[in-house]
Parts: structure tokens; C-alpha cells; sequence
């Protein structure tokens, strides 16, 4: 496989997390019956961004890079809350 088409795959792979994101929110929400942000989600969400912005540095893409760049802030701001909720709770 030549490099164009590694990194073709490795954006794929992105947008494969990404997806799942929502497929697992929607899942983890009807079996609830209510709206649920599960944790997976930002997993997920963490994991679509670092790869995304892997595909968007290799493009030289700025808009892509700064657009994934804030939402890996934004991803990982929410599982430090999640972790320090978990602290919290826990004895």
C-alpha cells in the first residue's frame, strides 16, 4: 500500500470513531429511554480526533487542524470531569 493510501485509511479509521460515537450514544439512550452521554463517547470522541488530526496534519490542512485540535480539548476536558467526578464519589 503505497503512504497516500495508508493515510486514506488512517482518516477512514477516524471517521470509523466517530461514528461510533454516536452509534454507542444512541444505543446506551434508548435502552435508557432518556439522553446519555456515556463515557464511551468521549473515548471514542478522543480517539475520531487524534486520528482525524494525524489525517488533517498529513493534508496540511489548517482549517481541519484547528477545527480537530479544539475538539480534542473539549474531549478531554470532559473525561478529566468524568475522572474527577469518579474520584469523588469513590471512598
Amino acid at each position: 500500500m503505497s503512504e497516500s493510501g495508508i493515510w486514506i485509511a488512517v482518516g477512514l479509521l477516524g471517521q470509523l470513531f466517530f461514528t461510533s460515537r454516536f452509534l454507542v450514544q444512541w444505543i446506551v439512550s434508548e435502552r435508557r429511554r432518556e439522553s446519555v452521554i456515556p463515557v464511551a463517547f468521549w473515548w471514542f470522541s478522543l480517539l475520531g480526533g487524534v486520528t482525524l488530526l494525524s489525517y488533517a496534519i498529513w493534508r496540511q490542512d489548517p482549517v481541519f487542524i484547528l477545527g480537530q485540535a479544539t475538539g480534542l480539548l473539549v474531549y478531554s476536558r470532559n473525561l478529566i470531569l468524568i475522572a474527577r467526578r469518579g474520584r469523588e464519589v469513590s471512598p
